[in-house]
């Protein structure tokens, strides 16, 4: 890659008069700039445009890059400085690059990603509430109201809209949590419990109800809806692909464990580092079968008591991880999510961070949820008094 900072290097040599190149974010061996060093300068830059855009403001970010780590070191600095995801979607600029048009290991369409600034009135009730279960929803619904509404494309078909799944709306709770250092009020199985109570789902995407009847009638014009390719990874993209499989609301419907044996193995592209279980596993500890052999999705009730035994079993296996001071080779990211999730609630800051160590530094490329989690347990870690940390 060439460095903007570089292009002129021989016309600035004769002149003797060179660009200052410090502040300028790429990811660099000759100048010392890894993937931290880039995303530090990203937030930076993000942090001034929070600063200029007034409450509610938008930014649009066009990103190009093959490799996942970068996509996650930007998404984490825009949300770091302040800002909400509110879209993700492809650019088709007809014209590619040099390199786009010569190799095939380049990425063919840039992302645009736009994001939003939080209205000041809203920042202000979600502080003073301090981490309240109606903060969470408030938020949800503002957050909501931001989100693009899914349109009619060519063919009769209508975009899906990937902001408004609900295990990305939890996501997003979540975070606007932790990097306000606040406790999350809800857990997961709570907070799709609640989704169903206070919003409206269709096709796999969540609105609120005058946003629901605007989506039925443009429903009625569409033959069919984009369906995203979902790849399993790890545990919680295994956990989605089967839902969605399971889910009549998105085509699927209840299967048998044969069914699903073969369509799972196509889609499996496994971490090097992740402990995947078995696909029986899975099905036991988040789905319920029925007298014809055949697994379906579990009614909300039944869902919190499923995971309630599933975060009994991740916690202890995160229990195992706490313990020596080798580096983890392969572990399931569902526990150490789960862990560090629960020691944030605790404010046991240093079991995160300890924890975090011991991680190959891979899990937090791929894992932007897990490097949050990591550096502000690392900040509120620095801001405790020495005394309180010793004890």
């Amino acid at each position: 890659n060439l460095m903007y900072s570089e292009l002129n290097f021989l016309w600035e040599a004769w002149l003797g008069v060179f660009t200052n190149n410090e502040p300028e974010a790429v990811v660099n061996k000759s100048q010392r700039k890894g993937l931290p060093e880039y995303q530090a300068l990203m937030e930076a830059a993000f942090l001034e445009f929070y600063r200029l855009l007034k409450p509610g403001g938008w930014m649009t970010v066009e990103f190009h890059n093959s490799k996942n780590a970068v996509w996650n070191a930007i998404q984490e600095a825009i949300l770091r400085a302040g800002f909400m995801l509110a879209d993700v979607r492809t650019l088709d600029k007809q014209q590619g690059t040099f390199k786009q048009v010569t190799s095939t290991a380049a990425v063919k369409q840039d992302l645009i990603i736009s994001a939003y600034k939080p209205a000041g009135a809203f920042e202000q009730r979600f502080l003073a509430a301090q981490g309240s279960v109606e903060g969470a929803w408030a938020f949800i619904r503002q957050h909501l109201e931001h989100l693009a509404m899914p349109t009619l494309a060519a063919g009769g078909m209508l975009t899906f809209i990937g902001e408004r799944a609900p295990y990305l709306l939890y996501d997003r709770m979540v975070a606007y949590h932790i990097q306000r250092g606040l406790s999350v009020p809800l857990s997961a199985p709570e907070f799709y419990a609640g989704l169903n109570e206070r919003f409206a789902e269709r096709e796999g995407m969540i609105f609120t109800f005058p946003q629901a009847a605007e989506f039925d009638k443009l429903r009625i014009l569409a033959e069919r809806v984009e369906q995203l390719p979902l790849f399993i990874t790890d545990e919680k993209s295994a956990i989605q692909w089967l839902r969605r499989a399971l889910d009549p609301a998105q085509g699927g419907g209840p299967r048998t464990y044969s069914d699903l044996a073969n369509d799972f193995k196509k889609e499996l592209h496994k971490l090097s580092y992740e402990a995947l279980p078995e696909l029986r596993d899975l099905l036991d500890a988040n789905f319920l079968q029925d007298a014809a052999g055949r697994w379906y999705l579990p009614d909300p009730s039944k869902a919190s008591d499923l995971y309630a035994l599933r975060e009994k079993s991740l916690l202890r296996e995160f229990a195992l991880y706490t313990k020596g001071k080798r580096r983890l080779k392969t572990f399931r990211l569902e526990a150490v999510r789960a862990g560090f999730r629960r020691a944030w609630q605790d404010r046991d800051y240093k079991t995160i961070v300890n924890v975090a160590d011991r991680l190959p530094p891979r899990v937090f490329e791929d894992d932007p949820q897990l490097m949050m989690y990591a550096d502000n347990a690392r900040l509120r870690l620095d801001a405790q008094p020495r005394q309180e940390r010793l004890l």
